[in-house]
């Protein structure tokens, strides 16, 4: 479903990525590896759409992604560094605008059964700002639970988790590739993504 045909991402005067291909399908995971500056997260934020490669094309079911625009969008969940949330807003109301943005119809139940479900049913009506980085990252991670994207585009995903948290993530990873979903992530951390169709993508530092 999602094919990458000769990448090629610069940053700066520095090329990160050139001449890059693989493709991956239903029920598979790709990890991403690679030193700090090999080009992981302007590769994820390439396929999201994010940034503009300077060559190459990426395709999903045969067509442009730039082409596609927001029938792709509607596809993907991307996570980064910085989760996207409104630090002002609490929790609930980040999934709320999140669903608005993304065309998802949620109602207040599944807001509230997800952020129960990541260990905030404390944390409910207070602002992200005064949440911890741990709990802040559980806030991002509950919009895996309640928009229906077939790929998920995760970086550093178990970052700022402990480790029930990250036992926790991992069992919704592999229940989404189980469920013939998408996974594509990095991480530094040593945890055990033997999932579905795994295939390691290596990127060297240029």
């Amino acid at each position: 479903m999602l094919n990458i045909a000769n990448l090629e991402c610069v940053r700066g005067d520095r090329q990160l990525i050139a001449d890059l291909s693989f493709s991956m399908g239903e029920g598979s995971l790709l990890h991403v590896h690679g030193a700090n500056g090999s080009g992981k997260t302007t590769l994820l934020r390439a396929i999201a759409g994010l940034v503009l490669p300077e060559a190459g094309e990426i395709q999903w079911n045969g067509k442009s992604t730039r082409k596609l625009s927001e029938d792709f969008n509607r596809e993907l969940l991307y996570l980064g560094h910085h989760y996207g949330l409104k630090f002002e807003l609490t929790g609930y109301e980040n999934l709320r605008v999140f669903a608005k943005l993304g065309g998802f119809d949620v109602s207040e139940r599944q807001v509230e059964v997800a952020l129960k479900t990541m260990g905030l049913e404390r944390c409910v009506e207070l602002p992200v700002k005064v949440l911890s980085q741990g709990q802040k990252k559980r806030v991002a991670l509950a919009r895996l639970m309640l928009q229906p994207s077939k790929l998920w585009i995760l970086d550093e995903p178990f970052v700022a988790l402990d480790v029930a948290a990250v036992s926790q993530l991992l069992d919704m990873i592999k229940q989404h590739v189980a469920d013939k979903g998408m996974v594509i992530l990095t991480t530094h951390q040593e945890v055990d993504v033997e999932v579905g169709e795994l295939q390691h993508l290596h990127l060297g530092s240029h």
